[in-house]
This record gives C-alpha cells, sequence and structure tokens, in this order.
C-alpha cells in the first residue's frame, strides 16, 4: 500500500462543491421537512408491514430533483451528466441521508458509476436516458447470498443469435419498485456479462421483500428466459467493471450514513436542551452528554474518512480501494451508535411511531449492512494491509 496520497488538502471540496451542498440543503429542507416524510412513509405504522407493501414515495419531488440534474451528476458531459467530482456528489448524498430521502437516487448514481466504468456504446445510451430523461436505474447483481463478489453472477446466459437468455435470480436489488431500468450481471461460461434490462421486459418478476427500511423498497428480481438483445449488453468484462466501481459504491452508502447520523446527532441534542428532569435539561447530565459527544466524534471522523476516500477516488489514487473500506467501516459504526443512543436518550418518545426517530434508525441499520458492515470491511482491510490469513 503507498504511504504517499494525490489527493488534495482540501478534499477537492471547492467553492462549486459547497453551492451543490448548500442547494441541496435548502431544496430538501423545503421539500421534505421531517413532519412530511412521517407522513409519507409512517403516517399508517399498521399498513407498513402487511408483507406487500413497498415504500411510498413522492414523484411529483423525484421529477424536480430529475430538473436539478443529479440523475447526471456521475455522467459525462458528453452523455449530458454534469460530471461532478465524487466528492461533489458525497455532499448532495451527505443531504439526501440527513432528510432519509425515499427516492431511486442512489441506485441510479451507483448505476450511473458503473455504466461510466463500462464505456461502451450501450452504455453510453442509457446514461444518455439517465441524464436526459432522469430513468430511475439500479442494480441487480448479487446472489441470494447477499455475495458482492464478481464470480457470484446470479444469473446465467445462453447465446441466442447475437443476443442472450438470461434465466436465474437477483437478491436484496435496493428501490427495485421504483427504477424502470436494471443492470444485471450473468454468468455465460466462463465470461461475466453485464446487461440492461428493463422491469417491465417480459419474463421478469419482482418480488417485495419484508425489511424494516420505511424509506426504501428491496426486492428479488426473477428471470425466466429473458431474451436480451445485442444492443442492451453492456459489458463482456463485468468484472473490470465492478472492481472499478466497488469503492465508489461504498463512499456513497457511507455518505448517506454520515448524514442520517448528523439528523440523530443533532436532533438528540435539541431534545437534550429541552427535556427537563430533576429541574435541570437531561444535557446537563454526564451520562447524557458524554454519549452525545462520543457521538460527534465518530461522525466526525466517519465524514472525514469518506471525503478522503472521494478525494483519492477523485485522484485516481493507489490508497482510493483502502480509504473506501476505511470510510464504510467508519459510517458504519458511528452510524450504528447514535441510533442507538438516539433512542436511549429521548427515552419513552423515542419508541413511539409518533417520533421520526424510527425512520433514521432503521435506514442506518440497513445501510449498515448494504455492502458490508464494519466488522466485514475491517476484515478486507486486513487483507489489504497485512495479506490473507492462511488457515493452518
Amino acid at each position: 500500500m503507498s504511504s504517499i496520497s494525490k489527493a488534495p488538502q482540501d478534499f477537492g471540496f471547492g467553492e462549486d462543491e459547497v453551492m451543490l451542498r448548500d442547494v441541496a440543503h435548502r431544496f430538501l429542507d423545503a421539500r421534505l421537512p421531517t413532519d412530511k416524510l412521517r407522513r409519507l412513509v409512517a403516517e399508517r405504522p399498521e399498513t407498513v408491514y402487511d408483507g406487500g407493501a413497498t415504500a411510498p414515495w413522492d414523484k411529483a419531488l423525484w421529477s424536480e430533483i430529475v430538473e436539478l440534474g443529479w440523475t447526471g451528476l456521475a455522467i459525462d458531459q458528453e452523455q449530458g451528466g454534469a460530471d461532478i467530482s465524487l466528492v461533489g456528489i458525497a455532499g448532495i448524498v451527505e443531504e439526501v441521508g440527513r432528510y432519509a430521502l425515499p427516492s431511486p437516487l442512489i441506485p441510479t448514481l451507483s448505476a450511473s458509476m458503473m455504466l461510466r466504468a463500462a464505456g461502451t456504446e450501450a452504455a453510453n445510451r442509457i446514461m444518455t436516458q439517465i441524464a436526459s430523461e432522469g430513468t430511475p436505474t439500479g442494480l441487480a447483481i448479487t446472489n441470494a447470498r447477499g455475495s458482492w463478489e464478481p464470480g457470484d453472477a446470479p444469473l446465467t446466459a445462453v447465446a441466442d443469435g447475437d443476443g442472450l437468455i438470461l434465466s436465474g435470480s437477483a437478491y436484496f436489488v435496493q428501490d427495485a419498485f421504483k427504477v424502470d431500468v436494471l443492470l444485471v450481471s450473468a454468468k455465460l461460461g466462463n465470461k461475466l456479462l453485464l446487461c440492461g434490462v428493463r422491469t417491465d421486459a417480459k419474463g421478469v418478476h419482482l418480488k417485495q421483500d419484508h425489511i424494516h427500511d420505511l424509506t426504501r423498497d428491496q426486492a428479488s428480481v426473477h428471470f425466466d428466459e429473458v431474451r436480451i438483445e445485442p444492443e442492451a449488453i453492456i459489458s463482456r468484462d463485468a468484472a473490470s467493471v465492478f472492481q472499478a466501481t466497488w469503492p465508489r459504491l461504498m463512499v456513497l452508502i457511507a455518505a448517506d450514513l454520515c448524514g442520517a447520523a448528523e439528523w440523530l446527532l443533532q436532533t438528540t441534542v435539541e431534545y437534550a436542551k429541552e427535556r427537563v428532569q430533576f429541574d435541570r435539561p437531561i444535557g446537563f447530565f454526564q451520562a447524557v452528554k458524554h454519549p452525545l459527544v462520543n457521538a460527534m466524534m465518530k461522525i466526525d471522523e466517519a465524514r472525514s474518512l469518506v471525503y478522503h476516500a472521494c478525494a483519492e477516488l477523485d485522484a485516481g489514487s493507489e490508497n482510493a480501494v483502502t480509504a473506501a473500506h476505511m470510510a464504510k467501516s467508519s459510517a458504519s459504526d458511528a452510524a450504528a451508535f447514535i441510533s442507538d443512543r438516539s433512542i436511549q436518550l429521548h427515552g419513552g418518545i423515542g419508541f413511539t411511531w409518533e417520533h421520526a426517530l424510527h425512520i433514521y434508525f432503521k435506514r442506518n441499520m440497513h445501510n449498515q449492512a448494504l455492502m458490508g458492515d464494519g466488522v466485514y470491511h475491517r476484515q478486507k482491510l486486513a487483507d489489504l494491509v497485512i495479506g490473507p490469513i492462511s488457515v493452518i
């Protein structure tokens, strides 16, 4: 591992990035205040876990997001995108987490990064649709065990003339009911392919998962001999595409975790100033004060690591993969810590549906496990730094 970083000292977070983040903050603050979010996703708790409900989302708000150009943030200008640095994108995604935005934005950004890494004509066509039309796009590349390893592709492909026939099932597909296009990975002999498939294509069936995160959907997607035309084959070397994209996907999730964790921290601090026990605000007591300070330090550490990883990736540094694992590990742990403490320090109200705490708690728990929790990424870091441990 190289000890020399190519990243700038300020992470590349300049005036443009600050402006983008501030615009996102003001926009979401006006369009998705906490009371509106709670009414949207948690107004009727008796219907949330009925086994078949999908997470509600504001499609009018999504249209405004498309108009702002957020769907094209990670896309080249030649395809109609904004070509924003990963540091700038992370700033917006952190605000998305801060407001627990229910939308297909993060899956679409993730898919855009994968398409950009592919760089083929088929990839460019989909990126143009995403940038110009705001076509929500997601990833269906995980098998039943939840493995992200390229060799564990969930689908098999059979050649059919110039095209393919896809069969099998992809699992843990994020916001599957919100997206129109899925990027799917499939094995063709010893090759790993990446293809674009519409969710309404013949032979594609979605089955909603039962998850606790109220701000997103998750589904298994079943492919029953789905015909793929040659122009829908995005890459015949998907393993290289995945390797180039994984670190970027990690930091997107980590940025979302930091934003949601910051909301929980600030909300709990304000509550500790207002709630009075024994004639004093509860924030006066060390048993409340110290956990909040610890949470603040953990979140600041995680945020620093997220932007460091983004800067390393933007600079093409040899340290980028290591930095991405560090960011996801730290953000997962920080979000889990403040999620637990915010519920605890709010007392009885923290356990109720009438408060928004549980929305952020559940989003953080989902994101904590997505693409691996802190322990998983520390294992990966150990492999990178000291090498895999051989079992004798």
